[in-house]
């Protein structure tokens, strides 16, 4: 039994819907709507990669019998949801962090620990953490959501599994860890946005010292405006400048928190992702503040 058939067996006895992907290659091997013969499996109508995939071992022995097919697992079928930490591009500055860095770093803004669960490599270097999807909720694919480089695969995704190559390399597994449920925090910065309000938001009415106040209301601002993928980044920056005003007494913390939390909602961030946000750029701020009068 030639060894892409057997991986493609394994991922299939995990529960995993298995597809061919075209040889040393990351594209489906599946026809397209545009030559859809309207015969077999899409007898009733043209049947994409995610509707084909299957568990069922003597399909998956048929479809792997003449060619060294790589394999694709389409993660909504599998109950799956995959955190894709990718690569700088080659042409990109020589000090652009992995996304296996930046997901690091967006870990400890939130208080949490690199999740440990079934970790493969890719072929670029990067790495794919396989989560179980939570039930009840369909995830859909996002790109740069979390943090610079760290992509989700859920429904209409697929990620090209263990076992397969392409000339960039082999995908492998490197840590087989038992996979685990997507952490709670994880999947409140995943869940869509809320619709855009129908009325401006506004920051609420804080006490505090006249600096305080100009500085929170400047900043706040600031994170209204901040360019596309620059949200959380500017919420955490913002809130940092902010938390000395907490430290020194002029501002009550909860105050400071609604604010950004209204700024950072209006912004389009989500409720979850602005909390952990908030919550660590304060801690940060208020411990590493100076006194006032070295300021």
């Amino acid at each position: 039994m030639n060894t892409l058939l057997t991986a493609a067996l394994d991922a299939a006895a995990r529960g995993w819907h298995v597809f061919p992907l075209r040889p040393a290659d990351k594209r489906p091997a599946l026809h397209g709507e545009s030559v859809c013969p309207l015969i077999g499996d899409c007898a009733g109508g043209h049947r994409k990669w995610e509707d084909r995939a299957t568990v069922d071992p003597d399909r998956i022995r048929g479809a792997w019998a003449d060619r060294p097919f790589n394999i694709g697992i389409a993660t909504g079928p599998s109950g799956l949801v995959v955190v894709d930490l990718d690569m700088p591009k080659q042409k990109s500055n020589t000090g652009t962090p992995s996304g296996v860095t930046t997901f690091k770093a967006l870990c400890e803004r939130a208080g949490q620990a690199v999740p440990t669960t079934y970790r493969t490599r890719t072929a670029s270097g990067g790495h794919h953490l396989y989560f179980t999807a939570p039930p009840g909720t369909r995830l859909g694919n996002t790109a740069g959501t979390l943090a610079t480089l760290v992509d989700t695969r859920a429904w209409g995704g697929y990620v090209v599994a263990a076992g397969s190559t392409t000339a960039a390399g082999a995908y492998q597994v490197v840590d087989p860890a038992p996979i685990v449920h997507l952490p709670g925090w994880l999947l409140g910065l995943l869940q869509p946005a809320r619709p855009a309000p129908t009325r401006p938001l506004f920051a609420p009415v804080v006490s505090g010292s006249r600096a305080g106040q100009a500085a929170l209301e400047r900043e706040c601002d600031v994170v209204r405006k901040s360019p596309p993928k620059q949200g959380n980044n500017t919420l955490n920056r913002c809130a940092f400048k902010v938390g000395r005003f907490v430290a020194w007494g002029d501002l009550a913390r909860h105050d400071v928190e609604e604010a950004f939390q209204c700024a950072g909602e209006d912004r389009g961030l989500t409720a979850a992702e602005c909390r952990a946000t908030i919550r660590s750029a304060l801690d940060s701020s208020i411990r590493s503040a100076r006194p006032r009068e070295a300021a």
